[in-house]
C-alpha cells in the first residue's frame, strides 16, 4: 500500500465513491422522470467503475507482478467504458430529438 501517497489514495478512493454516487443518482433520475434512456447511462458507467477499482486494487497490493493482469483489465475496461458511455450519450440525445418521420409526412 506504499505505492501511493495518502493524498493520492484520498483522490483515488473519493473518485470511486463519487462515480458510484453518480451511477446511483442517474439511476434515480431515470426512475423519477420515467425516462429509461438515462438508465442506460448508469449501466454504461459500470466498465469505467471496474477500471477504477482495478487501479485501486493494483496499487493497494503495491503493484505486485502477479497482479499485472489488472493493468490489462483496467485498460480494457477503460476502452469499453468509453464506448458504452458514448453509446449511452447518443441514445439519450436521440431520445430527445423530435420524430423526423412525422414532420416529413412519411
Amino acid at each position: 500500500m506504499h505505492a501511493l501517497s495518502i493524498p493520492t489514495w484520498i483522490i483515488h478512493v473519493s473518485s470511486v465513491v463519487e462515480w458510484i454516487a453518480a451511477i446511483w443518482l442517474i439511476w434515480t433520475y431515470s426512475e423519477v422522470t420515467g425516462d429509461r434512456t438515462w438508465r442506460s447511462l448508469s449501466w454504461a458507467m459500470l466498465p469505467a467503475l471496474i477500471s477504477a477499482m482495478c487501479a485501486c486494487t493494483w496499487h493497494f497490493f503495491d503493484n505486485l507482478p502477479s497482479l499485472e493482469w489488472l493493468v490489462t483489465l483496467q485498460a480494457s475496461m477503460t476502452v469499453l467504458g468509453n464506448m458504452t458511455l458514448c453509446l449511452a450519450a447518443w441514445w439519450i440525445w436521440r431520445s430527445t430529438r423530435p420524430d423526423k418521420r412525422g414532420e416529413n409526412g412519411l
